[in-house]
Formats: C-alpha cells, structure tokens, sequence
C-alpha cells in the first residue's frame, strides 16, 4: 500500500502543499509536475531508489511545521527567512537581489577591506544558484541577505561561513552606505551570533578583520570578539578574533 500525505505549508499568507510518499514511482511522478516532494524512508521502500530527492523523513506524522515549510521553500526555490531583528529581516540570498548588491557594491568605501562581485550580473546571479544548491542545502546556513522591514530595500548581507585553512564558523557582514551608522550590522550581527549559538549550536565563531579597518574592529569588540591573533592572507595583514562567551543562552530576536 502506498503512503500518499499532503501537508499544507503556509507561504505568504497563501497554502502551499507538500508531499510526503513512500512510493519512489509516486515521487517522481510528482516530482515532474513540479510538486514539492518529501520522502518516507522505512523497511519497506529500503530497495527503491530515492537518489534524485534531496530530503527524507523516518516519521511523517511527528514532522514539524517549521522543518515542512523549509523543506517546501528549498524545493520550490523559495528562500528560507532566518531570524529577524527589530528593524531588518534576515534570510537566504535569491538572484533577485543582486541588482541590489551591485548598487551598494558600487561605493567604494564597501570594497575597499573586502573582495567585489562578478565584472557581469549574469555570473553573480549564477554564483547565488550554486551558493543555494551547494552551501545552503549542504550546510543550512550561509551568508544571507538583509532587508529593512520598514522599506523592504536590500541594504546588506550578512551571515556564517567557512573560510578555506580555517576550522571555525566566520561572521561576515556588510551594510551599505545609505544605511551605515544607524546600528544595523550591531543589531543584525548580535542575532546572528546567538541564532549561531541556539540554533546552529556553535560554540565558537571567528571573525578576520583586515588591521586598518578599525570601524569593523570597533564593532567586532562591541560584539563581544576578542583578538587572538595577526595573519597575513595574500599579503594582507587581517585580526584574527573570536566571539566571546558563545552559548546557547546567548539571546537573540
């Protein structure tokens, strides 16, 4: 007998539907007509190939609201909204913000401690597919976009990160000029940190802040981060910092 479930998923205020089976044919049928599909794993369907699915569930009728809704926003390319503070929401990057990115890039001031976007739009919007596909499916966090809820304008990203000869999660952050010295990357990146620390259940992130760029050192020091160390990347001297006291008791909105 087949499992057939449909969980309706709350989107914006309209329903969409999820669908949990058993079946590897019934999966794929769905599949094609470009429904959201979840599998049921158990003895039964161990010898069906469920390859081409990317999530599964062992006990459908414990599933959490929250984990369907995530499941169907990855499947139909939807972003997931990651926390929000009281001015800005915070939550996975899409194509479409990318005009937005190249508009705050353009003030040199952003681009001078950090490295720019693609020299064409089209292989920065290429970039955000693969980033979606490979780090945000793979690890469930990233660097995420951040948007103002008052105007809903794109004015930063922020996020988690590996940085490659590193073991530790990195803080990175950006505002863009319009919107610097307000106190949003203080409020966006505190969430972020204890999200870090009662969500993802980190225990330690870093932070590698070039020597001169002493606004992001003040703010990394208000943040909590202590130096540890000095490197040199690429023949750039950076601080090497670390967030302080981490737990999951750290609050955040």
């Amino acid at each position: 007998m087949i499992y057939l479930k449909e969980i309706k998923v709350d989107i914006k205020k309209r329903d969409g539907i999820l669908y949990v089976t058993d079946n590897a044919e019934t999966a794929q049928a769905l599949q094609r007509e470009g429904k959201a599909v979840l599998i049921y794993l158990h003895r039964g369907n161990a010898g069906q190939d469920f390859s081409r699915f990317l999530f599964a569930v062992e006990d459908p009728e414990e599933l959490e609201p929250a984990y369907a809704e995530r499941v169907y926003r990855r499947l139909q390319g939807l972003p997931w909204n990651i926390l929000e503070t009281p001015r800005c929401l915070i939550r996975e990057t899409t194509t479409a913000d990318v005009e937005d990115f190249y508009r705050i890039y353009s003030h040199p001031a952003i681009t001078k401690y950090m490295e720019g976007l693609y020299p064409e739009v089209e292989q920065e919007k290429q970039y955000v597919r693969e980033y979606i596909e490979k780090v945000y499916t793979f690890y469930g966090f990233g660097v995420w976009t951040v948007v103002e809820k008052e105007s809903g304008a794109v004015i930063g990203r922020a996020g988690l990160s590996y940085r490659e000869g590193f073991e530790d999660p990195e803080l990175g952050f950006i505002i863009g000029v319009p919107w610097q010295r307000r106190g949003y990357a203080w409020e966006v990146c505190r969430a972020i940190l204890g999200y870090a620390a009662a969500v993802l259940e980190f225990t330690k992130v870093q932070a590698l802040v070039e020597t001169e760029n002493t606004a992001s050192l003040k703010l990394c020091e208000k943040l909590g981060f202590y130096r540890d160390s000095r490197v040199v990347l690429n023949g750039k001297k950076y601080d090497l910092l670390f967030a302080a006291g981490l737990s999951p008791n750290r609050p955040f909105p």
